[in-house]
């Protein structure tokens, strides 16, 4: 029988904190760049654990698991692709143990990446093989102990569908976001109302979607408010990044401060979002002030786009992916609030 454990979770909340960055943390504890995350799992699990427990230190409910590119298509870059169901194992076992060893309940969320191939006729992956990678990270997952499924980052509708299936065979509860990077849009052209319109017609439809990564914080409430526009009762997801990726001496930082990002919860929390968490840059100092934030503010209206330009800076394109370009506010200069 399916498990319960997140759906039970979410209806008991009016919102659920989720964590922040991996990539980013892990390149803090020594990550090079262009190594596997998914071998510390087995390599380095204590700083695995280290990276969960600073999640939920900070107050995160949810986390993800160190298995992004644990699929064996993205595995196979490093060799290791008949690795992909121990290393996804294992970093829910990790997880598993962070999480049973708190005082409250808190969600291991086996995070699911895209393949990094591109579908038929374009590319070579095809359906079948697609839903055959992601069962057997799925399962991997499942007997780690994770308690729901995480795809994200996905740009391309029949991936997201693949990975439907995938989960079902595996037969486990599963959330899903897209990443809307160009204009409002995902890489492959959906829009927040393609993906809103998709989520409701799979055989097996997530407990929970929405958006994450993305370009920064304005232009992923953007995108909620699309969602929320689209009258969908199941609960949204926003995981954006903190602020803008700037490069600087051979680092890429993000200029999203704490504060901006506890103004980037409680809107989310406004704009519809009832899973809030951060992606790229998101370090646990940003999560204990939206941790704080969500739960002192009280609930506003849903934001406007202008109020969203004003607290978190001008969004990174005049189209927002609908048709209705002329809605967004005009680009202006960045004004970011001191942390």
């Amino acid at each position: 029988m399916t498990n319960t454990v997140f759906a039970d979770f979410l209806n008991e909340r009016d919102w659920v904190l989720a964590d922040g960055a991996t990539g980013t943390n892990l390149f803090n504890m020594g990550l090079s760049s262009g190594d596997a995350p998914e071998l510390w799992n087995d390599e380095h699990p204590e700083k695995i654990n280290k990276l969960y427990t600073m999640a939920v230190d900070a107050g995160s409910d949810l986390f993800l698991t160190n298995s992004f590119g644990g699929n064996a298509a993205r595995l196979k870059l490093h060799d290791a692709q008949k690795r992909a169901h121990e290393l996804s194992r294992i970093s829910a076992e990790i997880g598993r143990d962070v999480a049973d060893k708190r005082d409250r309940k808190v969600i291991v969320a086996g995070s699911v990446g895209p393949t990094g191939e591109i579908f038929a006729p374009m590319g070579s992956m095809t359906h079948e093989i697609a839903v055959e990678i992601f069962h057997e990270q799925a399962e991997g997952l499942k007997e780690g102990g994770a308690d729901v499924l995480w795809l994200e980052t996905i740009s391309a509708p029949e991936e997201y569908k693949a990975a439907a299936e995938a989960f079902a065979l595996a037969d486990m509860p599963w959330c899903g976001t897209m990443s809307f990077d160009t204009a409002g849009r995902t890489m492959m052209g959906v829009t927040s109302a393609d993906m809103a319109t998709m989520v409701d017609k799979l055989p097996t439809p997530p407990l929970a979607f929405g958006a994450n990564c993305g370009v920064g914080a304005s232009d992923l409430l953007r995108t909620v408010l699309g969602f929320a526009a689209q009258g969908t009762e199941r609960p949204i997801i926003a995981k954006g990044n903190a602020g803008i990726p700037k490069y600087h001496d051979g680092h890429i930082h993000y200029d999203g401060t704490p504060d901006l990002m506890a103004d980037y919860a409680c809107l989310a929390r406004d704009a519809g979002a009832k899973i809030i968490g951060g992606c790229c840059g998101t370090m646990p100092e940003h999560l204990e002030k939206m941790r704080d934030a969500l739960e002192t503010r009280p609930r506003g209206e849903r934001p406007s786009l202008e109020l969203i330009a004003e607290k978190l800076g001008a969004f990174s394109s005049a189209a927002d992916g609908t048709g209705d370009d002329d809605a967004a506010p005009a680009r202006r200069s960045r004004r970011r609030r001191s942390a």
